[in-house]
């Protein structure tokens, strides 16, 4: 029964909520009005989930942020909000946070991100968490220029901000999580040591590290595959050494910085063999890292359940970012 039970739940239907889909057109089929009230409240339920999805280790604390404008362009504004601790420092060590949404999605503010700043500023750590230009209208060059850019204001004005940008880890939840880890493979793989100034490890959640997992079996998620498919322009066979290239795991070498990875081992969005297949490259390099797994979690794991593996893996997150950021 069990194994039954974990078939339904990891299955094409159910992962992509097709079966919601089905059920409203054969009540629409059978009762218009029907078939719409259905939709309504589903719509409903999707919203609200979004809305209060959080870590389960809940702030008392007022903690609010200060919001910067770190870039203008297309008459955009990219927006960052940095979360103090509550404690009076002349510098505060720094958790440079990047949301996930498949690139196509999410927003810097949105609840889960608001709960992991608030957590982590309630441990004594500043946190900038930033939006990104969207990979439906851009390219991945220009996600990573933006990243790059939002780091750089830090450095820039880390007098008015202080911030300590000689104690900076790199942190972020799936495509946040792949920004990251690019973003320090890249950078140490070509020796580009004045964009890694300060920066200590990364901190990576359910992250693609080889985006050619994405169209693994194992992965059921429509979203993904077309998340990916529209953010790289690209697509199997021919097209694939797009994915190559920006792949985070074919970037390692022995000088790439400590690593955190997380990952729940039920992922069917991002499968837990990615994150596997980074630690196996970074122990065949030498380089140093962890990884942190749910066996019973999936995709955003960290906000969707309470349970004490999930609290476990939080705060030996929160430990391993003060044990190489103070």
């Amino acid at each position: 029964m069990d194994w039954f039970k974990k078939k339904i739940k990891t299955s094409y239907l159910v992962v992509n909520k097709i079966h919601l889909f089905l059920i409203f057109l054969l009540l629409t089929i059978e009762d218009m009005a029907l078939g719409i009230y259905y939709f309504l409240i589903s719509l409903v339920i999707f919203i609200w989930k979004i809305l209060n999805a959080r870590i389960p280790l809940d702030v008392d604390e007022d903690l609010k942020p200060d919001t910067y404008v770190y870039k203008r362009v297309d008459d955009k504004e990219l927006k960052m909000d940095i979360w103090f601790p509550s404690m009076d420092m002349r510098r505060y060590p720094l958790v440079f946070f990047c949301h996930g949404g498949g690139w196509i999605s999410g927003f810097r503010n949105q609840p889960n991100n608001v709960s992991w700043c608030k957590f982590l500023a309630s441990r004594g750590l500043a946190v900038a968490s930033i939006d990104y230009r969207y990979g439906y209208r851009n390219t991945m060059e220009d996600i990573l220029c933006d990243y790059t850019d939002a780091l750089n204001y830090i450095r820039d004005n880390s007098g008015k901000l202080s911030i300590d940008v000689e104690h900076i880890v790199l942190m972020g939840l799936s495509a946040g999580g792949h920004l990251a880890l690019s973003y320090a493979a890249y950078n140490t793989h070509q020796g580009n040591w004045g964009a890694m100034k300060g920066i200590k490890s990364v901190v990576a959640y359910y992250a693609p590290t080889d985006l050619n997992d994405i169209f693994m079996a194992d992965t059921k998620s429509i979203f993904a595959k077309f998340a990916t498919k529209q953010t790289f322009k690209g697509g199997m066979g021919q097209d694939s050494s797009i994915y190559d290239y920006y792949s985070p795991i074919h970037w390692i070498t022995k000088d790439m910085i400590p690593c955190l990875l997380a990952h729940g081992r039920m992922d069917t969005t991002v499968p837990f063999s990615s994150s596997l297949r980074f630690a196996d490259e970074l122990k065949r390099f030498g380089v140093k890292h962890t990884l942190l797994v749910h066996r019973k979690g999936g995709h955003s794991f960290d906000t969707k359940l309470n349970d004490i593996s999930t609290v476990h893996i939080l705060e030996k997150t929160v430990g391993y970012i003060k044990k190489t950021i103070i």
